[in-house]
């Protein structure tokens, strides 16, 4: 029998790299739900080419175009409208697998519900784990659902684990855990060449094709300061046992060092469809239908260590996690919010950090209680951003 997946956000960078592996394994696995925001024309492609039971749109009206499209084509594809359809379809007995691969605070929904439902989850929405680690991973205990995670550097250290290794437990005989990044567009840039980066700066990323919002993140190191945080909660590891290394080259993914002063490490092409394809197949190996990596070629490695002072998100995200509670929420909130007034124009590059930094100080926080408690900090981050934006944008005015 086929297996059966639902990738939510299909049309995102990730749901395309998944629908790439799945191409190549298609003896193995039967497309049961493909999800998305609002981008019709892309979800329309995907529907008639890989003919899956269920379509699904989290803006309605994109979701009747969608249908309209689809019955005019002679698909038998269903569709259906919401967040709360796609969150449904997650659980769905027809599932056996959940690619949870849309981006923001929007995908923690339907990632709980896979979780809940005990489906294989292979985790691309980081910000799950940022936000409601806890929930998460009581959601996975509870149900017996398999957790792996797709981000490169943590499916690395999941492949450098011992066997038998289940989310959220701390592995026995680890000692720290190495995540590896590439440092992105800006890693020589000056602070004050950094303050007039321009968004498409930012998005040109050196080694990774990635959407515009983690493109800016892994400019500012935010990207590595969430990971950290993931890579607490899914590892069972505190915050100062977790170690960031600039790697240039993207081909070590990450390491895990043991304490008998063994270094194991993953290493492959910077290609999104290598981790997909392990999550997929685990514990066997598939295609990918990536290229395979020539250590000659690359030539050499190169380590180095972060620089706070010109990267202050990745110290943020560390003291969040430090505190824990619901600043971990916060944080990926306020991060959205400055992000996206970024690529909007309406914010400096260097002003990123600085609205972060603000919010942060003025959260009220608290226990992670339950899922209302995560969303209403949430809500509250991202009005105090957008207000801490606003006040910039005056002041800025006034000056000019």
């Amino acid at each position: 029998m086929t297996i059966g997946v639902a990738v939510l956000g299909s049309t995102g960078s990730v749901g395309c790299s998944t629908l790439d592996v799945l191409r190549l394994n298609r003896e193995r696995f039967r497309l049961a739900v493909l999800a998305a925001r609002s981008n019709v024309e892309v979800l329309l492609g995907q529907c008639l080419r890989f003919e899956p039971e269920w379509a699904a749109m989290e803006s309605p009206e994109c979701a009747r175009e969608l249908e309209r499209r689809l019955r005019a084509a002679g698909s038998r594809t269903r569709v259906a409208a919401g967040a709360d359809s796609i969150t449904r379809l997650a659980a769905d007995a027809g599932v056996d697998y959940v690619m949870a691969a849309i981006s923001g605070a929007a995908g923690l929904p339907s990632t709980l519900a896979a979780a809940a439902a005990g489906k294989r989850l292979l985790l691309a929405n980081k910000e799950s784990a940022v936000m409601a680690g806890s929930l998460l991973m009581a959601a996975v205990r509870a149900s017996g659902a398999q957790l792996i995670p797709i981000d490169s550097e943590h499916n690395a250290i999941f492949q450098c684990l011992p066997p038998g290794f289940k989310a959220g437990a701390r592995p026995a005989g680890v000692r720290r855990l190495l995540l590896t990044a590439s440092g992105g567009p800006f890693l020589n840039w000056s602070a004050e060449a950094l303050a007039s980066a321009t968004p498409t700066q930012a998005c040109a990323h050196p080694r990774w094709n990635m959407g515009r919002k983690i493109s800016v993140d892994s400019a500012t190191l935010m990207n590595k300061g969430l990971e950290v945080i993931e890579a607490s909660v899914l590892f069972g590891m505190e915050v100062r046992d977790i170690e960031v290394l600039v790697h240039p080259q993207s081909i070590v993914h990450s390491l895990v060092e043991y304490e008998d002063g063994s270094v194991l490490a993953q290493l492959s092409s910077p290609d999104m469809r290598t981790p997909i394809a392990q999550a997929l197949a685990w514990p066997a190996r598939m295609p990918a239908g990536v290229e395979f990596l020539d250590l000659v070629r690359a030539g050499r490695l190169d380590f180095l260590a972060p620089d706070p002072e010109r990267f202050p998100c990745l110290r943020h995200a560390r003291e969040a996690a430090r505190l824990g509670g619901l600043l971990c929420a916060s944080l990926n909130a306020a991060d959205e919010i400055a992000v996206q007034a970024f690529l909007d124009k309406r914010l400096n590059f260097g002003d990123i950090p600085a609205v972060i930094e603000t919010v942060m100080a003025r959260v009220q926080g608290g226990a992670m209680t339950g899922l209302a408690a995560v969303m209403a900090a949430d809500e509250e981050a991202r009005a105090l951003a957008s207000e801490a934006i606003a006040r910039r944008s005056a002041g800025q005015s006034m000056r000019a």
